[in-house]
């Protein structure tokens, strides 16, 4: 049976930076980082884009170059998946049996992308984008593919009809909602890229309820909307969330539900675990201290520098900005805060430029800002969200004067 003292579950943006983190404050114990891809650990932003586009090979999204791991003395286990935990032996069990001890568990593990329930949603031709073996098995149907039907309006299914339409695709993006990204940003927002997305040929459908997809011969040939209108295509993107993975914690009887619940310091209720990143249940003072998952980079960094600063004896409470970014053909869109609960959003700038911000406040207050290649506003607003400053929605909206001086 292996032992380490650290055993990391999940070999994404939180977990590889848990081990880079707790090497950087010179913890000397073993370090094991067990991932379920049998990939060493690499940016997931980049395959929506960069990736996708093939304007990078996967050997520049690595975090860390293989010699790294090894230099730093963390055991990598690729390619297993944790399928057990038992929180009083302090162990993990794989999906092939074996057991793994652990001093310390930190959970990593982030989530699974959502997947439709109608009929066909597992044929040959339907894909998510989470993995790079996910991105690899559509590049490899892209030769074949003229017409590509994105089902989801968020950010990974308009970054993914952003890159394929630059392929030459014909793409159809359809939106349950009456607005792409409505769960995120204000209308003005969501108006701009819906029109900056038809500007570019995608065939934007709002409101817009599927009943199922179609086949011919296992493989996807078309999805049916509920009015029974077909859309013909050969390739089915979904991009609608993330199902977070914590059922092992959750059935060592780990606190949570949509996640696993974790206090202050990434503790989680069962005995010397940790969670951090996307499958992180955790009251963010950001979202006026409601219990949230936040899906990003930023968050996953941050947490895990938390747990490193926890078990290298400098305690310290999780309270990072949130920040997020996203690239659409050669638009910047550069977010700081949580916009959740707003009552007020204001315009700064002019979007038939394609530069401006939107600026969100709740009774009075900056909580957030979306900056479409307006990198200044979002660099000098984020201490506007960070002091929690008050200031009138007139002032905010005059592009003139720089957020810095509103501080």
């Amino acid at each position: 049976m292996q032992q380490f003292d650290v055993v990391i579950v999940g070999a994404g943006h939180a977990g590889a930076q848990a081990a880079i983190g707790l090497r950087q404050r010179k913890f000397e114990g073993t370090i094991a980082l067990i991932g379920d891809e049998p990939e060493l650990p690499y940016e997931r932003p980049p395959l929506s884009k960069e990736y996708l586009a093939r304007d990078k090979p996967f050997e520049r999204i690595l975090l860390r170059p293989a010699a790294f791991w090894t230099d730093k003395q963390v055991t990598m286990l690729p390619g297993t998946r944790i399928d057990a935990v038992d929180a009083a032996a302090h162990r993990v069990t794989t999906a092939s049996g074996e057991a793994i001890e652990y001093g310390t568990l930190i959970w990593a593990t982030g989530g699974s992308p959502r997947r439709l329930t109608c009929t066909g949603h597992d044929l040959t031709g339907v894909h998510g984008v989470r993995t790079r073996a996910d991105v690899d098995r559509l590049m490899d149907e892209l030769p074949a593919t003229t017409r590509v039907v994105v089902i989801g309006g968020g950010y990974i299914g308009l970054e993914a009809a952003a890159v394929l339409t630059k392929l030459g695709k014909h793409v159809t993006l359809l939106e349950a909602l009456p607005r792409v990204l409505a769960r995120v940003a204000g209308e003005p927002l969501s108006r701009f890229y819906e029109a900056e997305h038809r500007t570019h040929g995608v065939d934007v459908r709002l409101g817009a309820a599927v009943d199922c997809i179609l086949e011919t011969d296992g493989r996807a040939t078309g999805v049916r909307l509920a009015d029974g209108e077909v859309l013909d295509c050969q390739m089915v993107i979904v991009g609608i969330g993330i199902v977070p993975a914590v059922a092992p914690l959750l059935a060592a009887g780990a606190a949570g539900g949509n996640g696993v619940a974790v206090d202050a310091m990434c503790r989680t209720s069962l005995p010397d675990v940790f969670a951090i990143g996307d499958c992180a249940l955790h009251a963010n003072g950001f979202a006026d201290g409601a219990e949230i998952r936040l899906e990003s980079v930023q968050n996953a960094n941050d947490q895990a520098n938390i747990v490193a600063k926890a078990l290298t004896g400098a305690e310290e409470a999780y309270d990072a900005v949130p920040w997020f970014w996203s690239n659409q053909y050669d638009l910047k869109l550069q977010t700081v805060g949580l916009s959740t609960g707003h009552d007020a959003a204001v315009l700064r700038g002019d979007p038939a430029t394609r530069s401006f911000s939107l600026v969100y406040l709740k009774a009075g207050t900056v909580i957030a800002l979306d900056c479409v290649n307006a990198t200044k506003d979002y660099v000098q607003g984020r201490a506007l969200v960070v002091n929690r400053a008050q200031v009138a929605a007139e002032r905010l909206a005059d592009a003139s004067v720089p957020l810095k001086e509103m501080v």
